[in-house]
């Protein structure tokens, strides 16, 4: 046995010793009584739920009822050039395709596009196939369209009147602008070039190339300042404009007979009409039927004259007037008369004839009996519809060059024509015809 004695073996159980057994637990924690949600009812979930559903709802009437979801369109890549027209107007003409468009008075021609109008649609065309490019479509019946500053202006029937106006590019079929205005149902545009302005029997409404409202005349709905208007209680009758100018024919209470009102498109004062003239004339039934320059040409039926009027209302010259009684018998429908220009001429449609006037002094040049509506200009030619065709006519003094046939499929009525590179539209009541 050794000297030396052994140490105590190590315990390999390092855990039975209680090192925390002399400290004390300490005491559970108190429990905090929960705030009670004021949501936590069974009446106010319901409350909540009720206001989500409103929300909701309110949304879904919002989007189904807003004028994008009442819209339909589409948009297209800018057309190719059209090819030129001929050298001269062909010696046939056949159709090569037809549309329906029952709010436009005359084709619509605007760039290398051709649109159509009817029911709630705008569609534009390629002129050569009359096939759909783009178009654009509301759930509101169209009012009338016109091509004015190289756009489409469109515009519906909203309310009780011509209220919404869409402005678009004809290559694409982009917005370019929108508005609301008080145009009166059945109202046409008439443009000279840099405004546009609505026609209607009281209240007459211009617009600048963006549609920004620039002159209003007559009885304004919305009137904020009261006695800017120069009279109250008119009514009008034909509408024309040229030369940032509008002229129109007045028939006011107390009148002996009717009154020729010219007055600027845009005003230096926008809620005050700012007149260049008005004066009372020889008769009544007048028909303001061209304006050039600073001139404006009167018909006066009953006095059988054609007036020209220079810019401050002081009578430059008078013409007989032969032209049957029955064509103007009554304001046209729409507050426009049917009037086309050349860079030579003015060309009025009486109902039977066609009259050509000087754009220089509105004088009369010559007539044309057995028309059906004005003319244009065509691969470089004057072309007038007649009964049954074409006449290709000298514009200097009205001569026939020749005539050309046209089908018109029975169709008897006003005859409206427009050009598109190598093709020639006419406008026969609510269809439009293409033909080449």
């Amino acid at each position: 046995m050794s000297d030396v004695e052994k140490a105590p073996e190590e315990s390999s159980e390092y855990g039975s010793e209680d090192v925390l057994e002399d400290v004390e637990a300490a005491p559970p924690a108190p429990r905090v009584k929960a705030r009670r949600s004021p949501w936590n009812r069974g009446r106010d979930r319901v409350i909540a739920a009720l206001i989500a559903v409103v929300v909701v709802a309110v949304a879904l009437v919002i989007g189904v009822t807003s004028d994008s979801a009442a819209t339909d369109r589409t948009e297209a890549a800018p057309p190719p050039p059209l090819p030129a027209a001929p050298d001269k107007v062909p010696g046939s003409l056949a159709e090569i395709w037809s549309a329906r468009s029952g709010v436009t008075p005359v084709p619509v021609v605007a760039g290398d596009t051709v649109a159509t109008a009817d029911g709630g649609e705008v569609a534009a065309r390629d002129p050569l196939t009359g096939q759909i490019r783009w178009h654009y479509t509301r759930d509101l019946p169209l009012c009338t369209l016109n091509d004015t500053w190289g756009r489409l202006n469109a515009v519906y029937h909203k309310s009780r009147n011509c209220s919404e106006v869409t402005q678009l590019d004809p290559g694409t079929g982009r917005i370019t602008a929108q508005r609301n205005g008080n145009a009166e149902l059945g109202t046409r545009l008439v443009s000279d070039g840099s405004h546009v302005t609505t026609t209607g029997k009281k209240l007459l409404t211009t617009w600048r190339d963006d549609l920004v409202q620039s002159a209003e005349y007559g009885q304004v709905p919305a009137l904020v300042n009261a006695g800017k208007q120069p009279r109250t209680g008119c009514t009008y009758g034909t509408v024309a404009a040229a030369s940032g100018k509008i002229g129109v024919i007045e028939r006011c209470p107390g009148d002996p007979a009717d009154r020729l009102t010219v007055y600027k498109a845009a005003p230096e004062k926008d809620d005050e009409p700012q007149v260049a003239f008005s004066s009372v004339l020889a008769g009544k039934r007048a028909r303001v039927i061209a304006m050039s320059g600073d001139l404006a040409a009167v018909v006066l039926p009953d006095q059988k004259l054609m007036v020209i009027y220079n810019g401050d209302g002081s009578q430059r010259a008078a013409y007989p007037l032969d032209v049957p009684s029955g064509d103007l018998a009554q304001d046209p429908p729409s507050g426009t008369e049917a009037t086309t220009q050349t860079t030579q001429n003015v060309y009025w449609f009486s109902g039977s004839k066609v009259v050509a006037l000087s754009r220089d002094d509105l004088s009369p040049r010559w007539t044309l009996s057995s028309a059906v509506g004005p003319g244009i200009t065509f691969a470089q030619q004057l072309v007038v519809p007649i009964k049954g065709g074409l006449a290709v006519l000298n514009e200097n003094d009205g001569s026939t060059i020749r005539t050309v046939g046209v089908d018109r499929r029975g169709y008897t009525g006003v005859v409206r024509l427009a050009a598109a590179g190598p093709v020639l539209l006419e406008e026969r009541g609510d269809t439009l015809t293409a033909l080449k």
